[in-house]
């Protein structure tokens, strides 16, 4: 068995591409979601909030053939990913170092879906028999795939691609078998997360759900995890990669190791495609608690999923509860919103600064605790300073899908 760290992250949301930023953020207590200006479309839709990234352009030294099979999910990505490589100090002048393109680094990420664009110009070739928009790139950028194609081809890489095209649990499946493939010795390095783009359709699913919120007026008061008074979740948007290496090759090469990733948990309830389940929830975490070989007790931090739904929110904080008891707890959906296939990699990458920081963001928004979720320490307020060298983050998406992934701080 191999031990598994973080030598590099690169992200993007919302409130900025830098750790720095983004704590400044969550300190400031304010969200980034925002009424949409939809131009008079969508009348039907009732939710009408988001959390996008204002004004995002690919980074300028990208060349026009690198970008023709890259729709917006995947530019995301790939730059969280060329951050992530440049963080891992893997890049000599914009490229991968040669030693890495040999098959010994592959791919793990996914999205919930290809870029909606693309999916909108095949939709008008069917209903119109026109194609007008369409080209010979366009399944390229929507195909569920695209993600991990991308980074793939972007940075020439040859060792194992993964897609993990599995909604809200995407970012974590990606680096959840980024780490396997790594401790059973398949490969010694992994780009590993996701990414998702902000697209009203995604917003129309939870809508005909009843699962997005319709507080229209008040967004900086919307989502709500946890709280009596939530009435759904909201669509964020953003990109998030981690250079996951092989103990000893890491420290090989020098690198700077950022943290270490001990357990990973991944179990499927079997029983409903949306409705989620507090045992299967909870037999993830034990999961992921017994790969990592820690009691429950050495968890210090519990980075909940936190839609601001009333069954999911119900359902993960019982399972919280029947595994660690009264442990703290808080949900960075309420700044960000649901960025779906990038929640998993952006919250894993939240949990493990917070926990190098010593300071954990609160829920915003959480004013009154449902009294049906369980009985855990809410981080409110100002936030908590902790210190743990102990962190997990789940993540569940529709389908059953269940994701729990333990960080472990890096003392040398």
């Amino acid at each position: 068995m191999k031990r598994v760290v973080v030598t590099g992250i690169g992200g993007i949301t919302a409130f900025g591409r830098t750790w720095a930023e983004i704590r400044a953020a969550f300190r400031k207590k304010e969200n980034a979601v925002r009424k949409m200006d939809w131009n008079g479309l969508y009348l039907d839709l009732e939710s009408r909030l988001g959390a996008p990234i204002e004004n995002y352009t690919p980074p300028a030294h990208w060349t026009r053939k690198q970008l023709r099979s890259m729709g917006r999910v995947s530019q995301l990505c790939v730059d969280a990913a060329e951050r992530a490589l440049a963080d891992a100090g893997l890049l000599e002048n914009g490229v991968i170092k040669p030693e890495f393109q040999d098959g010994r680094m592959g791919v793990a990420c996914g999205v919930s879906t290809g870029s909606t664009q693309d999916i909108r110009d095949v939709g008008e070739l069917l209903m119109t028999g026109e194609a007008n928009n369409f080209n010979a790139n366009t399944y390229v950028r929507m195909m569920p795939h695209t993600t991990a194609a991308n980074v793939g081809i972007f940075f020439g890489l040859k060792g194992r691609v993964i897609p993990t095209s599995s909604a809200c649990t995407s970012g974590s499946q990606g680096i959840g078998y980024a780490y396997e493939a790594i401790k059973y010795g398949l490969i010694p390095s992994m780009l590993a997360g996701g990414s998702e783009e902000f697209c009203p359709s995604e917003v129309y699913i939870f809508d005909t759900l009843y699962a997005a919120t319709r507080n229209n007026e008040n967004p900086k008061q919307t989502p709500r995890p946890y709280d009596t008074a939530r009435d759904g979740l909201v669509i964020g948007e953003g990109g998030c990669m981690f250079v996951l290496e092989e103990l000893e090759h890491a420290l090989a090469r020098g690198a700077n190791i950022i943290a270490e990733i001990v357990g990973y948990g991944a179990n499927s309830d079997g029983s409903h495609i949306t409705r989620p389940q507090k045992e299967t929830m909870q037999r993830c975490m034990e999961l992921a608690l017994k790969d990592a070989g820690i009691e429950p007790s050495q968890i210090g931090y519990v980075d909940g999923h936190g839609t601001a739904t009333e069954q999911g929110d119900i359902a993960e904080t019982l399972a919280a509860e029947a595994v660690f008891g009264k442990i703290p707890i808080s949900s960075q959906k309420s700044y960000l919103g649901h960025t779906l296939g990038a929640c998993g990699a952006l919250e894993s990458w939240f949990a493990i600064e917070m926990m190098r920081d010593g300071w954990f963001a609160p829920t915003l928004n959480l004013e009154n605790i449902d009294e049906r979720c369980g009985k855990l320490d809410y981080i409110r307020g100002d936030g908590r300073e902790i210190q743990t060298n102990y962190v997990m983050n789940n993540n569940f998406a529709f389908g059953g899908v269940n994701t729990s992934l333990i960080f472990k701080r890096w003392n040398g």
